[in-house]
Order: C-alpha cells, then sequence, then structure tokens
C-alpha cells in the first residue's frame, strides 16, 4: 500500500517528515503546545486546522488518524 492511501496519526506523519511539533505549529499556524494535544488525543483539530494540517504535512485530510480523547487525571479531592 503507498502512501497516498496510507493512514497514520499526526505523529507519525511529523515523524516520517522529521519535524518537530513547534515546526509544525509553525505551518499550521498553531503553537507546538495544540499539536502536542492533536498527538496525545486531549483536543481535535477542527475543520479548516485539519485541512492545513495535512497540507503541510502533504497529505489528504483522510490519511490522518484522530486519536480518541485519553482524558487527563482525576485530580484529589
Amino acid at each position: 500500500m503507498g502512501e497516498k492511501s496510507e493512514r497514520r496519526t499526526i505523529r507519525e506523519w511529523r515523524s516520517a517528515r522529521y519535524l518537530t511539533q513547534d515546526e509544525l505549529g509553525d505551518k499550521v499556524g498553531v503553537s507546538y503546545y495544540t499539536i502536542s494535544n492533536w498527538e496525545l488525543g486531549i483536543k481535535q483539530p477542527r475543520v479548516k486546522n485539519l485541512r492545513a494540517l495535512a497540507k503541510a504535512l502533504g497529505i489528504h485530510p483522510d490519511q490522518i488518524i484522530l486519536i480518541e480523547g485519553k482524558g487527563l487525571p482525576a485530580r484529589a479531592a
């Protein structure tokens, strides 16, 4: 299966392009912190950001696998 139809996570695509979170964030127009949150599944990119992300990675948006939210640890009462 070629890269045109291959599906990977944001982190996998970013790593394959030898980009840091900061570099990818600059290309997309968001902070490295936002990229980190997307990679960890804490937040999901909005449609316009998903398109910009795919463009920055040179892929189609459908090739990006989004991770379900993992949630944050419960705080002690």
